[in-house]
Formats: structure tokens, sequence, C-alpha cells
């Protein structure tokens, strides 16, 4: 199975300012351009890369043409017809999969390229996105002129990943005028799963933009890399693999249905709690804060803080998801016993698996929801509550 990525490094967009485009300009000591190919130099998943490049970008065709590890290809007058000439130029190199990637993000990190790369196992395409937490407006000028459901919403990051005979077939017969290749993917009937992406991952439009691209990559970066310095465990690396555990309890109250991984159950009861006292989210949460050594829920949303009065607990998780991606930690897998008498767990498991798996943006098979019963000892035998404990295990390649 070979896997890999397409840069599209045509475009001649200087908003960002500098005189020249954005993927040539100097950003913590080098291009652009080099912390995007180092990113994927690094993905220990990634076979090829090929580059697109501008016709008009001369000494960067000179530059490139003798780093061996890279495919270069012309790009064309629009970034559809750039990313058609990337994937013509892969064809014959028996490509399975492919990840197609703005070069204007060049903080993309390993736990972000894996996740989608894991995705196409399953998949025919999927992306990384980024639901949307803030308040949305309508305005017109400089006035508001109201609000936007937030719901569903997400942020569309690259790189995008797709089965590669799929998305060539699907850019062949597109027409054009696509914001992004998953919508040329969906034009063909394709559909995509969304992973998670990370709030580092930033596109480079701005001026400003460039500064905190600095920031991130200054912290989360090595200074120095090379065409041939793609880790492995041949070259002598070692793996840091973090377990944390997780255990959260919260008591029942008036209501009539409780949320547990992020799915309503109907019960006669509701469970209390600050937010929305999803126990085994809460548990999950916990355990990854736990691998990182960074505390926990309440150290992070302090109950006192009355902005998370009632929030959903799904806002705690992408935190602690995106903390240990913004680190280099892909999660590998979590395992999370809820412990209660009622309600019953078995025939909501299933949807439970599917919610964390879409908030976490993992596979199916690496995310465990089960239930046991205390055989009415303690609180929970008496039906007073509902434990969980969860388990996180995290690597850094």
């Amino acid at each position: 199975m070979t896997t890999a990525a397409l840069i599209v490094a045509a475009g001649r967009g200087q908003r960002a300012g500098g005189g020249v485009p954005k993927q040539w300009r100097e950003l913590a000591g080098r291009r652009v351009a080099d912390w995007t190919l180092d990113a994927f130099r690094r993905a220990p998943n990634v076979d090829l890369i090929a580059l697109v490049l501008s016709p008009e970008d001369s000494a960067a065709w000179t530059g490139f043409a003798g780093q061996p590890d890279l495919i270069l290809a012309k790009g064309g007058a629009d970034r559809a017809t750039s990313v058609r000439n990337g994937l013509d130029a892969l064809a014959a190199h028996g490509v399975d999969k492919v990840l197609i990637h703005d070069v204007a993000r060049p903080c993309v990190d390993a736990g972000t390229i894996n996740s989608v790369i894991r995705a196409l196992d399953h998949h025919e395409a999927a992306a990384p996105g980024l639901g949307i937490t803030d308040a949305l407006w309508t305005g017109v000028g400089d006035m508001v002129t109201g609000t936007q459901d937030r719901n569903g919403l997400f942020a569309a990051q690259t790189p995008q990943g797709f089965a590669f005979a799929a998305i060539r077939a699907a850019h062949t017969a597109h027409s054009g005028g696509a914001a992004d290749d998953v919508e040329v993917a969906r034009a063909a009937g394709i559909n995509v799963r969304i992973t998670q992406g990370s709030p580092d991952n930033i596109k480079i439009t701005r001026p400003e933009d460039f500064a905190r691209a600095e920031r991130i990559l200054t912290q989360n970066r090595p200074t120095e890399s090379g065409p041939n310095q793609k880790k492995s465990m041949q070259d002598g690396d070692t793996m840091d693999i973090r377990l944390g555990n997780g255990y959260d309890v919260h008591r029942f109250g008036e209501g009539d249905h409780v949320i547990l991984c992020g799915i309503q159950v109907p019960h006669d009861r509701g469970l209390q709690g600050h937010s929305d006292a999803d126990v085994g989210m809460h548990a999950v949460t916990d355990a990854i804060y736990g691998a990182l050594a960074d505390g926990d829920i309440g150290q992070h949303f302090p109950p006192s803080d009355p902005q998370w009065k009632g929030a959903a607990s799904e806002i705690f998780l992408r935190h602690a998801v995106d903390l240990a991606r913004e680190r280099g930690y892909s999660i590998s897998n979590v395992d999370c016993t809820l412990v209660c008498e009622h309600p019953k767990i078995g025939p909501h498991a299933a949807a439970m698996k599917q919610e964390m798996s879409r908030i976490m943006g993992l596979e199916g098979d690496q995310i465990s929801v089960k239930a046991t019963t205390s055989e009415r000892l303690g609180f929970t035998g008496r039906g007073e509550g509902i434990a969980a404990i969860a388990t996180a295990a995290l690597v850094k390649p």
C-alpha cells in the first residue's frame, strides 16, 4: 500500500505581503515550503512526495530538481489544474492513497497526517476539520445583522486524503470552480470522513499569520531537517509511548435522560454536573490529560468559571485531543468502561463509539465503550449515580 503526499505550491497569491508568493517567504529561518515538505518527510507513513510548482518559479525548479525524494509537476492556470497535473505525475508510481495538501499550511503535525491515512483504510476519502465553537454572526460592512447556528459546521483543513484512482477520476470529470478537493470528491459521489483537525494547522493568508506560524513551529518542530531525515525505528529513534487513566463520577438528579459518550440516553433521571455531566467523555478526557501529565478537566476548564456551565463535554475532549496532537502524539486507542445498574448501555454502545470516533478523529476499532455493574454494591449499585473509568494510549513516533 503506497501513500503519496501531493503538495500544491504553484499559487501566485501575495495577500500575505513580502512581494513574492508566500510559499517562498522566510518563516523561522526557512522558507514556508521547506517547513511543509519536511512535515511530510517526517511522517512515517508517507512514501512519496509530489510537489507542484509554477513554471514561473525557475529558482524553485532548479533547487528541488536535485532532491531525489521529490516528484515535480508543473502547475496550471488554477488550483484544480495544478492538482490534476500532480495526480498525473504520480500515476506511474503505483499510488494507492494520496494526501493533497496546501503548501501554505506549514504547521501540519504528524497526528493530523496519520489520522487521515488511517481513515483511508476504511473510507474512500477523509479530511481534517475543526468543529466551530465560536458564536457566528452574519453582517453587512461592520454591522452585525444576525447569528448563524454553528451546529454541524466545521472549518476545513488539509491534507485531504483520497483513494488515488477515485480522486483522479473525480478531478478528470469535474468542470472546475471547487473550493477544495473535498468538494470535487463529493461532486463525484464520494463520501468524505471528517477526521480531527488541529488548531495549529493554520493556513498562512494574511501578514500576521507569519508571526503565529513561527510561534507554532519554534515550539513544536525541530529546527533542521533534510530530504532523507524521515524518522523510523531503523534510524535508531525510539517511540514515546504514554498511558493515562481517567476516572469520573456524577450523581443522579432530576431529568429524563443522561448524556454518555456524546449520546443522549433516555432515563427517568439525569446526571448532575457543572457541564452536561457526560461522565464517560470526562473520563476519556482526563485519561488523555493524564498521559500528557497535564492535569485534568478541572484545571483546564474550572467549574468556577460560569462560561462552562452546561457546556457540551465535546469541547473538553476536543481540547485534550488537540493538545496531544500539538505535542506530536497520535492517540493509539482509548478504552472506556461505564459503571451503572441503569440505564442499559449495550443498546447504545455502537452509537457511543461512533460519536467518540467522530470527535476524536479515530477509527471505530481504536475506541472501546463498554459497561459493567457493581453487583448492586456501593453508590452505583444503589442507583445513586454513574462512574466511568478510561485508559488512553498516546504514541509519538
